[in-house]
């Protein structure tokens, strides 16, 4: 196993296509085909199952992956202390779709420029977070835990070697458009919901619904469209009169002053919960000083635009 064939492997899983993979690395694709079935042939394991829709990982192969990246990040980590000084300095984030985190990566930018550093923030589904900062693609991952999907993303954690650390506890909101019917309301149940699409933003793989980036994920709701972004999300608000579920968490200063939330009214068969957001890295690493950056900067949006939210450690 050779980190080119690493290499190869990596870019093949980002892709999603052996095509477009060839293509990134300038080689011809049956070169990187050939290079992929010797790595597989020394696994003793597929990496790849080739379907209509492209290359995807296997089971075995996203173990690997997983595996491989981290490996392949700190053989860059390498490069660029030792052999490549000139290059930029990389940091990364991953989160699920919050202004807040955004508006924290922001901050950090401006504290220390982009002509020594090369930076990253990524809105992402929840598994890519985990993934992206078991790599080390990411220094940090932004992402909420409550009691639904607790003991799927803590096993998740543990196998990566992550810890979670929360910032803030939040009850569920509802978050709408302010021209939406129910935008003056002071509580919202989910019966006055039914008549409105539910926006979700989508998680891919059989068990996506543990990984639901919006609060109350576990009940029923009749009308549901699936996003990827958080201007497509913001574009139904508007137009169909749609709605999620969330921290009730506003940051004004990135649009959210078009946009209004309300508590969400609990029932019996309908009970609130917590959402404990926080954020991920490497269990046994160490933050760089602008990781730190970014997390003191996270907590002062945090501060700002959280309302009565509770803030933890």
């Amino acid at each position: 196993m050779t980190l080119q064939q690493i290499s190869y492997a990596l870019t093949i899983s980002e892709c999603g296509s052996m095509n477009r993979a060839a293509e990134k690395l300038g080689i011809s694709q049956p070169t990187l085909t050939s290079a992929v079935r010797e790595l597989e042939k020394e696994l003793g394991l597929s990496i790849f199952l080739r379907t209509h829709k492209g290359a995807v990982p296997s089971a075995e192969g996203l173990e690997f992956l997983q595996s491989a990246g981290q490996l392949f990040r700190q053989y860059e980590l390498m490069q660029e202390k030792f052999i490549h000084k000139e290059k930029k300095r990389r940091f990364g984030v991953s989160t699920q779709h919050y202004s807040f985190a955004v508006s924290a990566f922001i901050q950090t930018v401006k504290q220390f420029g982009t002509l020594e550093f090369e930076f990253a923030v990524r809105e992402t589904e929840t598994l890519n977070i985990i993934r992206d900062v078991a790599s080390l693609r990411s220094e940090i991952g932004v992402l909420y835990i409550s009691n639904y999907n607790r003991k799927p993303i803590e096993k998740h954690l543990e196998e990566n070697e992550l810890t979670f650390t929360e910032l803030v506890r939040c009850k569920a909101y509802v978050y709408l458009w302010k021209g939406h019917p129910l935008a003056n309301e002071t509580s919202i149940s989910l019966e006055q919901l039914e008549p409105y699409p539910c926006l979700s933003f989508e998680q891919n793989g059989k068990d996506g619904y543990l990984y639901a980036e919006e609060i109350l994920s576990e009940n029923i709701y009749p009308r549901m469209i699936k996003a990827t972004d958080r201007a497509a999300m913001g574009e139904m608000m508007r137009e169909l009169n749609g709605y999620t579920l969330c921290s009730g968490i506003l940051c004004e200063e990135l649009g959210g002053n078009e946009y209004t939330v309300v508590p969400f009214r609990e029932d019996t068969d309908n009970p609130n919960s917590i959402m404990e957001i926080g954020y991920i890295r490497k269990k046994h690493g160490v933050l760089s000083e602008i990781g730190q950056t970014y997390i003191t900067e996270l907590k002062k949006s945090l501060a700002i635009n959280a309302g009565e939210q509770s803030f933890g450690g």
